[in-house]
């Protein structure tokens, strides 16, 4: 990545005339080219696996768009399967996982990931590299050891995530020492990503938000801080992104204590608070809701035009508050993509 582009001025905590952006799932089931490619797949995770159509994913909304980060096609599951966890994906119903709701359950999994079984997603990575133009970034990724461990748990997503949170409560030795496993797993793979050419990295906390605070600051908060904290001592120089979603006022303590080099906002976060109480301490990175992204028209620009007014002011990449809706409309995309360039 080349070093005076808007996305690094951001990762720098410099304001940019127009705000860089990309979009959490830009590759996914909204774009034709990918519905044609993801039928190649007997799975998704072959597809994960698969480096041709992983880098054919990673790069499809690059060409249509031209957003100034492109994120690497993969899923966070693909930790517990490295970890040994059989993993599968139900059409329609998402994930299905053995769950790990004993020691000896967790005991059969590996001691360490295994990045052998990864090696498909760091080809991927390189392939990409190769293929982007300078100034677009690649971003790499992995899911928080919370947000993980709870599809480990559960075996499956769940609404309130009660499996996981009822384990951490009734048998937190053993809850700590699946975050643990997943910690040293994130690390490793972090490391391998950037090595293999991630230009950055973004954290997944998705369920970070149903946790008491003590219970909050224990599997999430401090096992995040760990994660970051050893990458940046392996990798040097490498921004780290934390999304952590439905977190509110915790935002302020994650962006104060996590070590991450930029905070993502979802949806919910009020706009004033980021500027006033985040901001103010890091870059952030949100918050369209993308329902106002599917809905289009004059609701859109009007979304677009508060974070810009409110946010643009800083240090800021435009982004939505959560993944795209796989129903929204490529020209709805292209209309927002155009609108935050234009108004700066």
């Amino acid at each position: 990545m080349q070093p005076d582009t808007p996305l690094q001025r951001a990762f720098n905590r410099q304001p940019n005339a127009v705000a860089p952006i990309w979009l959490m799932r830009q590759a996914g089931r909204y774009l034709p080219e990918y519905r044609e490619i993801r039928a190649q797949a007997a799975s998704f995770l072959d597809f994960c696996y698969t480096p041709r159509l992983a880098v054919e994913a990673t790069l499809q909304p690059i060409r249509r768009f031209g957003f100034d980060a492109a994120i690497l096609f993969s899923d966070i599951l693909v930790v517990p399967d490295a970890l040994g966890q059989k993993v599968s994906f139900e059409t329609g119903e998402g994930p299905r996982l053995e769950p790990i709701d004993t020691s000896a359950r967790l005991s059969a999994l590996r001691g360490e990931i295994d990045l052998g079984r990864l090696a498909p997603v760091f080809t991927a990575i390189e392939q990409v590299r190769t293929r982007l133009p300078e100034n677009v970034a690649l971003l790499g990724f992995c899911g928080a050891p919370w947000t993980v461990a709870s599809y480990m748990v559960a075996g499956k997503g769940t609404p309130d995530l009660a499996p996981a949170r009822l384990l951490a409560y009734r048998d937190p030795d053993l809850f700590e020492a699946l975050i643990d496993r997943l910690v040293e797993a994130s690390i490793a793979y972090l490391s391998q990503q950037i090595d293999a050419g991630a230009d950055a990295v973004q954290i997944f906390d998705s369920w970070a938000g149903v946790l008491s605070q003590r219970e909050f600051r224990r599997w999430c908060a401090e096992p995040l801080g760990r994660i970051i904290a050893r990458v940046k001592a392996r990798r040097p120089g490498v921004p780290v992104i934390l999304f952590a979603k439905g977190v509110g006022s915790h935002l302020v303590e994650l962006a104060q204590t996590s070590g991450a080099d930029v905070i993502g906002l979802d949806t919910s976060v009020d706009l004033t608070f980021a500027a006033d109480s985040v901001q103010r301490l890091l870059p952030v990175q949100g918050n369209l809701d993308p329902l106002a992204l599917l809905a289009g028209g004059a609701a859109l620009d009007t979304a677009v035009d508060d974070i810009i007014e409110t946010l643009g002011g800083g240090p800021l990449i435009f982004n939505l508050g959560h993944g795209i809706l796989p129903e929204t409309p490529v020209a709805h995309v292209e209309r927002l993509v155009d609108r935050v360039r234009r108004r700066g």
